[in-house]
Formats: C-alpha cells, sequence, structure tokens
C-alpha cells in the first residue's frame, strides 16, 4: 500500500548559472496515514521551501510528490496548509471564516455549514462561531486557523510554525490542543517548527535537514506512549531526544559556520 504522503527525489534549486542556489536536494520522504511528522533543522535550510513544494505552491526543480501514490497535479489538491499568519478575514465571524475553504470549493452551502460547526467544536470554540477575530486571543485565532483547514476536507494537513506569533505559554497549551485535535480528526499531519521540543512532543517522528542545501540527515523515531501530557516534557526519555536532535542540528551550524568562514578567507586571498 502506498504511503498518504511521499517525495521522490525532490529538488529545489532558485536562480541560474553563477546565482543559482539549491535550496533542496534529493529529498525521498514518505510518510504514513494518520502520522504527526515534524521537519527541524537550521534556519535556512528549505524546512518552508519543502511546505510549499509538497503543497504545489511551487513547482520542483527535479522530482515528484505523491499523495496516496499519485502525483500531486493542483496546488492545495487534497492538502490543508495552516500558514503562521492566521490569515483570518476581519469583515467575517468565526463562522464565515470556517467556511471559507469550502465556500471556495463551491461545495453546497448546507454541507459545508454544518461540516464548520462539528470543526468549530473540535478545536473549542463552538460557542465564539458569532464573535470576530479583532475579538479573540492569538490562540484562538489560530484555533480558528486550523479549524478553517480542517473544513476543507482533506486528508493531509501542513502547519508552517503555527504558534510562532504566540507567547510561551499559550503556545505549550496549543501544542496539547494540537496533539487532541490531530487525534480526533484522523489527519495525517506535516509540521515545520524550530522548537525542538514542539517537535518531539507532538510527533511519531522528527525530520532533521541539513543546511543548504537542505538534505534528510535524520529520520528521528520519537517511542514516547501516547496520549501524551505536557508533563512529559520534564522526563528523561523526552530530554533524551531533544538534546539528540539539538546535537544534530548544532553540527549543521558549526557546519555552515565554518563554510562561510572557508568562504571568506578565500575570497580575501
Amino acid at each position: 500500500m502506498a504511503a498518504k504522503l511521499s517525495t521522490r527525489h525532490l529538488s529545489k534549486c532558485f536562480g541560474s548559472g553563477e546565482r543559482e542556489i539549491v535550496a533542496l536536494e534529493d529529498l525521498s520522504i514518505d510518510v504514513e496515514d494518520g502520522e504527526f511528522v515534524s521537519i527541524v533543522g537550521a534556519s535556512g535550510c528549505g524546512k518552508t521551501t519543502f511546505l510549499r513544494l509538497v503543497d504545489g505552491l511551487i513547482k520542483p526543480s527535479r522530482g515528484q510528490v505523491l499523495i496516496d501514490g499519485q502525483p500531486l497535479l493542483r496546488p492545495g489538491e487534497k492538502i490543508a496548509f495552516v500558514f503562521q499568519n492566521d490569515g483570518l478575514l476581519p469583515w467575517r465571524n468565526v463562522a464565515r471564516n470556517t467556511e471559507f475553504g469550502p465556500e471556495l470549493q463551491r461545495r453546497q452551502r448546507s454541507m459545508y455549514e454544518s461540516l464548520a460547526r462539528r470543526m468549530l467544536r473540535l478545536v473549542g470554540l463552538a460557542n465564539f462561531d458569532r464573535h470576530y477575530p479583532h475579538q479573540l486571543s492569538g490562540g484562538m485565532r489560530q484555533r480558528v486557523n486550523i479549524a478553517r483547514a480542517l473544513t476543507v476536507g482533506t486528508d493531509v494537513l501542513l502547519m508552517d510554525e503555527p504558534f510562532a506569533a504566540l507567547d510561551a505559554q499559550t503556545r505549550e497549551i496549543m501544542q496539547d490542543e494540537l496533539m487532541q485535535i490531530s487525534t480526533e480528526a484522523r489527519k495525517t499531519v506535516l509540521l515545520v517548527t524550530h522548537q525542538i521540543d514542539e517537535a518531539v512532543y507532538l510527533s511519531d517522528r522528527v525530520l532533521v535537514f541539513t543546511t543548504r542545501p537542505g538534505r534528510l540527515k535524520q529520520d528521528v523515531r520519537i517511542d514516547l506512549p501516547r496520549p501524551r501530557q505536557l508533563a512529559m516534557k520534564r522526563t528523561p526519555e523526552f530530554v533524551q531526544y531533544t538534546d539528540r536532535i539539538w546535537h544534530l542540528i548544532e553540527e549543521e551550524v558549526r557546519f555552515s559556520i565554518r563554510q562561510e568562514v572557508e568562504s571568506r578567507a578565500n575570497a580575501v586571498a
């Protein structure tokens, strides 16, 4: 049986000739149905570029993206994307923002209204359906953003630093809520994050990318029991995972710094 989401020899270059920059190189990754997979790595390693390739927002230079074994043909096909910025429409209330995706898909209103209500219940905002974005906290706005993505009706959810704009305490709570939401909604999730503890807490696997060009350095399986509680972050097993992944990223950052220093020294010489 084919994986829910696959990439095959996926590469992306920007520019051409002497100015060509290889952002990602030869990424072949499988994500199984219902898996929660996070991507971490040093800044500039191509994590967000990878998500945009998977969603079809940009075209690969080489390779392909497969959903259920079939090539991805159009942006957003069978995939929903949760961006860092919630992007809620200020003139629409919570219910109407949640309905926006299926409305664009021109689905029957009677069907997507009930679906939107169900997703708002799932994210704990059923009683805020008539509120407007300016009346909500940052965490609540991001929950609306997630509900909107779930209402699109896809099996695969891509998330690009969805909690980056939140304060530390709210971020912790949102991690816990996302854990429950993804489990209940039975979605396959691919998350980009700079927070190693967030990746370990949420994920079945953590993919560590090298510095540019981004390649898969290591695929770390997180063998921690589910359901997980935030208190797990203080256990020795959890700390071992975060330390292991941090050292993998640290190696890449130090290597990148050495390369830059050598390059500048050669330019001066």
